[in-house]
């Protein structure tokens, strides 16, 4: 028994070998507690009274272990564990088992990160092994660091090398859709990080789904540069979830106009029309430039930046500038404020010279184009009109841009005045003298000059002489000669024709003008070679319904009707026939050749049958005479015969006489 006691004793110390003998067990406890008490000299007095307030502890158990009978003793349990018993054993495993936490695969757990490195992170989730989640899941998250609680998703207690195998970005998106979807019904404000751009918007990690922050989401006023945003991490509101396609929208702006709103509605407040308020350029446009007021934005409408012309606010004024601005109105339902900068400043045409009259001349720069004249400012806010009319003295009004363009430097003479309707009318052709002042001395009736092709009519040719002197060529005085249809047939645009004047207009500035008078006219010399019945040699030039125009010598034209085209033959003439013409009648006046073809055989048959009458007509008398000499010697008996024979032959004579007469 003694030896069972020594053996427990040195069970009890932890320091006993169970498998050695029981002699052996005495004098290994000796070996034990002698070195024990050397090691207890050395230690510290705390350490020293832990140690002793165990072997107290351990005592009882070693006192019943030596008080057990030998019949009770559970030498299998001896000689495998030591001498504790089967229900011991059982204590023990389940205390060994609570030491280390069972995780389930596929589950979500919270975990410590130990230690990280620039592509890895170290997590310790209570198991006998850590897991290892690359860096690049916790890009949302640059302020990560050891110590931090974090949840992973278990994908596998071991791998091949018998590593624990975790995902972070798998945690995050685990119950992420329940968590988006509970984010939208209760309005919280989540946690994002803004990975990159895209077309419209950002792209935002919230928890684990990339969600789309679109651009005029990120703030109140605009982004002018986006990339200063990706990398990111922000507050945002879930605006909008498409649940069929997945999609996610979020805003950041929602955070930032729930505090301005308030900030608002006490600005509107205190609005007063004509008052003054300093703000800041927000945006601009090409109408306008939005002012931030400290939570309410107004408007300047283009119109109402300066006094004078703008083409864009730009030139005007920056983004972020700050400036004074003046209310002009606003509306509190809709919340639009109108605002104004010029409004500031005194007006131009209160300040425009006193002495400044109708009649001067000023200079100025072109600020605006149309088609009916010019805009130019003369100072700044202060504009006249260049109407086209007032742009030159020609009576063809042109567009505007034919005579200056936008930039262009002018001097112009002050037309009109009105200072209270702040409206002035200008001129440039008064710079000039007006041609029409000694038109009569410059271009006297009969006098020859040169001029241009402008313009044509059915009924003539307008041409300019100078610039402001206009005339026109009726068609009738363009050819002595020719039947002109149509100017073009003549002449054409812009081309140069000699002109003679021939009356003046000066009331309504035309000139009458004439071609054909530079020559002589010829007809005075045709009245005498295309007599009436004379004949000439003439080509069909062109047949038409009424007749033909038939070309005859020295450049002269005749008409003749269908009935004196018929050939002889029987057939009527052709264009490019060749025939002779006799003139039938000549107009001077109406320059008017009628001639026909016809004619000339017709009158050479009738010439030979009134030749063979009048031979007829002389045998006749001279037997008439005959009879009547033979009758004076004839007896009273031939009497009767004589006399019918001398009815027969008066019948014939007058019947001769009455178809010469026809």
């Amino acid at each position: 028994m003694s030896e069972i006691n020594e053996n427990a004793g040195g069970v009890a110390n932890e320091e006993v070998n169970v498998n050695e003998t029981g002699a052996e067990a005495v004098k290994s406890k000796e070996v034990v507690v002698e070195s024990a008490g050397e090691m207890v000299a050395e230690e510290q007095p705390i350490l020293k009274e832990k140690k002793e307030k165990k072997v107290k502890a351990e005592a009882p158990a070693a006192a019943a272990a030596a008080s057990a009978t030998p019949e009770e003793f559970d030498w299998d349990t001896f000689e495998t564990d030591g001498f504790s018993s089967k229900k011991s054993r059982a204590d023990q495993e389940k205390l060994y088992e609570e030491t280390l936490s069972t995780v389930a695969v596929d589950e979500v757990v919270e975990g410590t990160v130990i230690s990280m490195n620039n592509r890895e992170v170290v997590i310790n989730i209570g198991q006998k092994s850590e897991g290892v989640v690359s860096l690049n899941e916790f890009r949302y998250n640059p302020e990560l660091k050891i110590g931090d609680k974090v949840e992973v998703y278990v994908e596998s207690q071991e791998d091949k090398k018998g590593q624990l195998v975790l995902s972070h970005k798998k945690a995050r998106a685990y119950n992420s859709w329940d968590r988006v979807n509970s984010a939208l019904e209760n309005n919280e404000i989540i946690t994002g990080y803004i990975k990159c751009r895209t077309k419209g918007g950002m792209i935002v990690d919230v928890f684990g789904i990339e969600s789309f922050l679109p651009g005029s989401q990120i703030d109140v006023k605009p982004i002018r540069d986006y990339d200063v945003y990706v990398g990111k991490t922000m507050e945002f509101r879930v605006v909008k979830i498409n649940q069929e396609f997945k999609n996610v929208v979020v805003s950041h702006k929602a955070l930032i106009e729930a505090e301005l709103e308030q900030q608002k509605k006490e600005i509107i407040s205190r609005l007063e029309k004509g008052q003054v308020l300093e703000g800041t350029v927000k945006n601009i446009t090409s109408y306008g430039v939005f002012i931030d007021l400290g939570g309410v934005d107004g408007l300047i409408h283009i119109t109402d930046l300066s006094w004078g012309r703008v083409n864009h606010p730009e030139e005007i004024v920056q983004l972020d500038q700050k400036l004074n601005v003046v209310i002009l109105d606003f509306d509190d339902d809709k919340k639009r404020i109108a605002l104004g900068l010029k409004q500031l400043t005194p007006h131009p045409w209160d300040s425009l010279s006193e002495g400044l009259k109708v009649g001067d001349k000023v200079k100025g720069k072109v600020v605006v184009m149309a088609d009916y004249g010019a805009f130019v400012e003369i100072a700044p806010g202060v504009e006249g009109l260049i109407h086209v009319s007032e742009m030159s003295w020609s009576q063809h009004l042109r567009s505007a841009q034919e005579f200056m363009k936008v930039g262009d430097e002018v001097e112009a003479v002050i037309l009109t005045l009105d200072r209270e309707e702040r409206k002035m009318s200008l001129g440039i052709k008064q710079l000039k003298p007006d041609p029409w002042e000694n038109i009569e001395q410059k271009y006297s009736i009969n006098s020859r000059h040169k001029a241009r092709v402008r313009n044509f009519t059915n009924f003539g040719v307008f041409v300019e002489i100078e610039e402001g002197v206009d005339g026109l060529i009726h068609i009738s005085d363009l050819s002595w000669t020719k039947k002109i249809k149509h100017p073009a047939e003549f002449t054409s645009i812009d081309a140069e024709i000699d002109v003679v004047v021939l009356e003046i207009d000066k009331e309504n500035r035309r000139l009458s003008l004439g071609h054909k008078q530079l020559e002589e006219n010829p007809w005075d010399v045709f009245e005498d070679l295309f007599t009436v019945d004379s004949i000439h040699e003439g080509t069909v030039i062109e047949v038409f319904d009424k007749g033909a125009i038939i070309a005859l010598p020295y450049g002269v034209e005749g008409f003749a009707t269908p009935k004196h085209l018929v050939k002889e033959d029987g057939t009527q003439a052709a264009v490019e026939d060749k025939l002779n013409f006799k003139v039938i009648e000549f107009n001077k006046g109406a320059k008017k050749i009628i001639v026909s073809h016809s004619r000339v055989f017709e009158d050479e048959r009738k010439g030979s049958e009134t030749a063979s009458r009048r031979s007829e007509a002389d045998n006749t008398k001279k037997a008439a005479r005959k009879i009547k000499a033979s009758l004076e010697k004839t007896t009273l008996g031939d009497i009767t015969e004589l006399a019918a024979l001398k009815e027969e032959m008066e019948e014939k004579e007058a019947k001769s006489v009455g178809k010469k007469k026809k």
